[in-house]
């Protein structure tokens, strides 16, 4: 006999049906994530990268979204340059340990970013002190600045920091990175498409 469903379940998916639902009706958030799109690829086009940061969850999610770039996503092609800054477990304790967490990412910006590189800063809540601080050693670099965030009051801070900012539409930091690595695909897919339209397949029929 199966075992009864517990509600939480139910709830929980509810919810995330929902939060994406919302985002399907929404063509400004849409919008947004072509601009991204279009950012990324341009910057590609002239020789630039892509650089990826977050924490906890966040964080795999930059190592996810680099690793979509570099390796494929829908098709076959060349890879594209990106880098999670989340993965040198060295680099991350020494400047840790030297300079405080709140520094791990800005260091890897100021020696690693070029003008004209891309930033996607990743926090769910907004706020994140480190991530906040890599957005602006970015912008001093003349790196451009794209974020990914929840609808909570916390997104002002990266709103002023970011020439893109994706808000998923929901607090709950669950579906948020839920939708954050929905929204990422699309990114992802458009770039792909942009940086290689000769390879790339039909669209598929919606629905």
């Amino acid at each position: 006999m199966d075992a009864p469903i517990p509600p939480y379940v139910t709830a929980y998916l509810a919810r995330s049906r929902a939060a994406l639902d919302a985002l399907a009706a929404d063509p400004a958030a849409q919008a947004t994530l072509a601009a991204m799109a279009e950012t990324i690829a341009g910057a590609m086009r002239a020789g630039g990268k892509l650089l990826v940061a977050g924490n906890g969850g966040s964080a795999g999610d930059s190592q996810h979204i680099a690793g979509e770039f570099i390796s494929r996503l829908m098709f076959d092609h060349a890879p594209l340059p990106a880098l999670a800054l989340t993965v040198d477990g060295s680099v991350i304790t020494a400047t840790g340990n030297d300079y405080g967490y709140e520094f791990v990412f800005e260091r890897q910006v100021r020696g690693l970013g070029r003008a004209g590189d891309v930033f996607l800063a990743i926090s769910t809540s907004g706020r994140s002190p480190n991530v906040l601080r890599a957005l602006d050693a970015a912008r001093e670099g003349g790196v451009i600045c794209l974020g990914f965030t929840g609808a909570g009051p916390g997104a002002a801070a990266m709103e002023t920091r970011c020439a893109h900012l994706f808000r998923a539409p929901s607090t709950e930091t669950a579906i948020i990175q839920q939708l954050h690595i929905t929204a990422a695909h699309i990114v992802c897919a458009l770039v792909e498409r942009a940086m290689f339209p000769e390879l790339a397949p039909p669209v598929p029929a919606a629905g």
